[in-house]
C-alpha cells in the first residue's frame, strides 16, 4: 500500500498498561498497512484514566472526534476474559452509530489460541455498529510473538487488498 498524503491515520490501544506490547503491536500493524507511515493519532487509553469516565471531559470528547475522522483505525487490546478490557469498552462507547467512518482494523493479542476467534466475536461487532468498515478477519496475535513480523504476515496478505482498495476508493472523500 502506498501512504498518501491525505490519509488520517489512527491507533486506538485498550491495554491498561501504558507502552504495551499491545500498542507495539498495533504500530506494526499500522505501518505495515501504510509502507512504513507512522500514524497521525495515537491513543494509549490507559493514559486517560479515569477521565474515561467523565462524559464530560473535552480531552477525551476531542480523541473521540479525532478517531472517528480517520480514514484507517487500528483498534487493539489485549484478550481479557474472553473479550477486550472494560477500558477499551468506556472509549468505544462515547461514538455514536455512525461515529467512525474510516476503515477498523480489530487486533487483539492473547496468551493462547483458545481465543483466537475474539477479535472477530467481540470486537469486530462494536466497530461495525459504530460505522466503522471492517473488510478483513479481526487480527488474534500470540503475546509471545507481537514482537515477531511473521505472525502478521499471513493476515496482511489476506487483508491488505481489500483495506488499500478501500481506502484508495475513498480518498479525497470527505465525511
Amino acid at each position: 500500500m502506498t501512504s498518501r498524503p491525505g490519509t488520517r491515520v489512527a491507533v486506538v490501544v485498550g491495554n491498561p498498561k501504558p507502552r504495551s506490547r499491545t500498542l507495539e503491536a498495533a504500530l506494526h500493524v499500522g505501518r505495515e498497512l501504510t509502507d512504513g507511515a507512522e500514524p497521525d493519532l495515537v491513543v494509549d487509553l490507559a493514559d486517560l484514566g479515569p477521565a474515561l469516565l467523565d462524559w464530560s471531559d473535552p480531552t477525551v470528547a476531542g480523541l473521540v472526534e479525532e478517531v472517528g475522522a480517520a480514514d484507517l483505525v487500528v483498534v487493539a487490546c489485549p484478550t481479557y476474559k474472553g473479550t477486550y478490557t472494560g477500558l477499551l469498552k468506556l472509549f468505544l462507547d462515547r461514538f455514536a452509530t455512525d461515529g467512525l467512518h474510516g476503515v477498523a482494523v480489530p487486533l487483539m493479542l492473547g496468551a493462547g489460541p483458545g481465543h483466537a476467534l475474539a477479535p472477530e466475536l467481540t470486537l469486530r461487532p462494536v466497530l461495525t455498529e459504530i460505522g466503522g468498515i471492517v473488510p478483513a478477519k479481526g487480527l488474534y496475535v500470540l503475546d509471545a510473538a507481537y514482537d515477531d513480523p511473521d505472525a502478521y504476515t499471513h493476515w496482511l496478505g489476506l487483508a491488505r487488498p481489500a483495506i488499500t482498495a478501500i481506502l484508495d476508493s475513498t480518498a479525497g472523500v470527505t465525511s
